[in-house]
């Protein structure tokens, strides 16, 4: 059972830390046989961190990068708030160039296609979990998302 521990392997860690950072994204997880790694780093949720903090957390590449600010958000109902099911970027548009799949103020019907969110080079269509008027989309188009990040409001 020891050997299996040291047979963990130093680079592939290293190439997902290197993905985290080319793709912005804040964890990534690969299983491989009886194997699972996860790389993740921490990130601020509703407040932006000191620089100085951050960078004690951070991975060394990102802690040169901006420290995203979020600021505070008029609160919304969580019922009527669809959220990412998954990390990776977001498209609100089936094609650079092309009419976004819905705008605030389009009715859609639930199962209508939202928005797209692209992981791990897949194309994973969000459907509209209800019926109802589009009232706000909080996401903007290419952007990185996290699991459970509101990205659109339907009500």
């Amino acid at each position: 059972m020891a050997d299996k521990k040291s047979g963990i392997d130093q680079a592939l860690i290293r190439d997902l830390a290197n993905i985290l950072n080319d793709t912005d994204l804040s964890e990534i997880e690969v299983e491989q046989d009886d194997i699972r790694i996860r790389v993740s780093r921490a990130a601020p949720q509703m407040m932006a961190m000191p620089q100085m903090a951050y960078q004690q957390y951070a991975a060394p590449a990102a802690a040169t990068a901006a420290v995203p600010v979020v600021s505070a958000e008029p609160a919304r109902n969580i019922a009527n708030t669809l959220t990412a099911p998954m990390v990776g970027t977001v498209y609100l548009a089936p094609a650079p160039g092309s009419r976004p799949f819905v705008e605030v103020g389009s009715i859609v019907k639930e199962g209508q296609t939202l928005l797209i969110i692209e992981a791990m080079k897949t194309m994973n269509q969000i459907p509209a979990p209800r019926s109802g008027k589009v009232v706000e989309i909080i996401v903007e188009d290419g952007r990185p998302v996290e699991y459970g990040e509101p990205l659109v409001v339907i009500e």
